[in-house]
C-alpha cells in the first residue's frame, strides 16, 4: 500500500521544512527560507495525494475520526499559508506554520494507520461537509492569529526602534494586516458554513439542531467573537493592533471549544 509511505514522506517533508525555516532565522539567509517554502509545497503535495488515495480507498471523506481531522487541519493550514505566500512576501510565517503542521502530523501518526471504522451516526453527506468546512475555517482563523502575532512583534519592534533576531524577515505591517483580514474573512465564511452543515446534521440525528450542549455553546461564543471582528473590520474600519489582538483572543476561545470542552464538560459530541 502506498498510503503509509506517502504519509511518512509528508511527515518527513514537514520536518525538513521546519528545520529549514528555523535555520533561516539562525543564519539570516532568505534563500534558506525560500528553499524551505519549496520543501513545504512538496510536503503539501504529497499530503494531498495521501488524503486523496485514502478517500478513494475508504469510500468516505478523510475526516471521520480525530486523527484524520488533525491530518486535514495540517493540510488546510499549510495550503492556506502557501496561497497567502503567493500574494504577499510572508516567508517567515512559514516558521510558524511548518512546525504547527509537523506537530499535527506527528500526533496524527499515532492513529492514522489502518482502516477507519465509521460509526452509523457519522455516515452521510452532512458530517463530512460539517467537518471539512469547519476545519478549513479553523485553519484560516489560525493563520489569522499567526499573522496577528507577527504583526504585534513587528509593531513592537518598530515602536521601540529595536530590531530582534528575525525582524528583518518579517513582512511590512500592511501585508500582515492584509493576511489577518483575508484569513479572518474567508475563515469566518467557511467556519459558518461548517456550523450550518452541523446544525442540519444535528437536526436530522437528534431531532433539533440546538441542544444547549457545552460544545455548541462555546462554538457559538467563538462564532460571535468572529462576528464582532468581521463587523469591526468591515463596518468600523479596524486595522492593526486591535484586529490582531481580537483575532488572537478569538482563536484562544476556539481552541478551548475544540479541546477544553471535552476536558471539563460532558458533551454529546463524543463519538468514541
Amino acid at each position: 500500500m502506498m498510503e503509509p509511505w506517502l504519509f511518512k514522506a509528508a511527515l518527513f517533508g514537514y520536518l525538513l521544512s521546519t528545520g529549514g525555516y528555523l535555520a533561516s532565522i539562525v543564519v539570516r539567509r532568505v534563500i534558506v527560507a525560500r528553499a524551505s517554502t519549496w520543501l513545504l509545497f512538496a510536503s503539501f503535495s504529497i499530503h494531498t495525494l495521501f488524503m486523496a488515495l485514502r478517500w478513494w480507498a475508504g469510500g468516505h471523506g478523510p475526516v471521520v475520526n480525530v486523527y484524520e481531522s488533525l491530518s486535514f487541519l495540517a493540510w488546510a493550514v499549510t495550503g492556506g499559508y502557501l496561497v497567502f505566500q503567493t500574494m504577499t512576501k510572508t516567508r517567515v510565517l512559514g516558521a510558524f506554520v511548518a512546525p504547527l503542521s509537523f506537530l499535527l502530523m506527528t500526533i496524527t501518526s499515532a492513529g492514522i494507520t489502518g482502516e477507519s471504522v465509521v460509526p452509523d451516526i457519522l455516515r452521510g453527506y452532512w458530517v463530512p461537509a460539517h467537518v471539512i468546512f469547519t476545519l478549513t475555517g479553523e485553519a484560516l482563523l489560525a493563520l489569522a492569529c499567526l499573522a496577528g502575532v507577527m504583526y504585534l512583534l513587528q509593531d513592537r519592534a518598530l515602536r521601540n526602534k529595536k530590531a530582534f533576531r528575525f525582524s528583518r524577515f518579517l513582512p511590512p505591517l500592511r501585508d500582515l494586516d492584509r493576511i489577518n483580514h483575508l484569513a479572518v474573512l474567508w475563515g469566518f465564511v467557511s467556519f459558518t458554513a461548517g456550523i450550518l452543515a452541523g446544525a442540519v446534521w444535528a437536526g436530522a440525528v437528534w431531532g433539533r439542531p440546538w441542544q444547549w450542549d457545552p460544545k455548541q455553546v462555546f462554538t457559538f461564543l467563538t462564532w460571535m467573537l468572529y462576528v464582532l471582528l468581521v463587523h469591526q473590520r468591515l463596518a468600523i474600519g479596524w486595522k492593526g493592533r486591535k484586529a490582531a489582538l481580537l483575532s488572537i483572543l478569538a482563536l484562544a476561545v476556539l481552541l478551548f471549544s475544540l479541546a477544553g470542552v471535552h476536558a471539563f464538560f460532558t458533551t454529546v459530541h463524543d463519538f468514541s
